[in-house]
């Protein structure tokens, strides 16, 4: 695995993981010429997984495009960049999960996938990519749900 930081292909592994019921292995790595540390997952890919749109399109899942929503939500807020990281990669487990059989997901299912963890992580940034998600349609809906999540405790 050729390292992010200086190019070398000369790594070990420090630690190996099964996630998503052993549909992937998560590994920690260490670059042999930097000592720069990294992660790599392995999955066994099929068939790509499939988002399905709302007007009914399907795309390839995007981890990237995911991770950029996730990050644009949690943006200058008191969240580390590995607990962003675990983050995400719940999500694509709990995503990859819920659509086994099929190879699938709808926007919405993961998009409640993806508000229902930042509501545990950070009310802002929950609030945040709801404004997006939900498409409030003025003010009122708005003021509702940021008065909903305050009220939950």
């Amino acid at each position: 695995m050729r390292c992010p930081s200086c190019g070398s292909l000369d790594d070990k592994v420090i630690e190996s993981r099964t996630m998503a019921n052993g549909e992937s292995i998560r590994r920690r790595r260490e670059c042999n010429s930097c000592g720069f540390r990294f992660t790599s997952y392995e999955r066994i890919e099929e068939k790509p997984f499939m988002v399905v749109k709302r007007d009914g399109r399907r795309e390839p899942f995007d981890s990237a495009k995911l991770s950029k929503g996730i990050e644009r939500a949690l943006e200058k807020r008191p969240v580390s960049t590995s607990m962003i990281d675990q983050i995400v990669t719940e999500i694509e487990d709990e995503a990859y999960t819920r659509g086994k059989m099929s190879r699938e997901i709808s926007t919405s299912d993961l998009g409640e996938i993806v508000l229902h963890r930042l509501n545990s992580v950070d009310k802002v940034a929950y609030i945040r990519f709801a404004s997006v998600y939900k498409h409030f349609n003025n003010l009122d809906e708005f003021i509702s749900e940021v008065q909903r999540v305050g009220g939950e405790k």
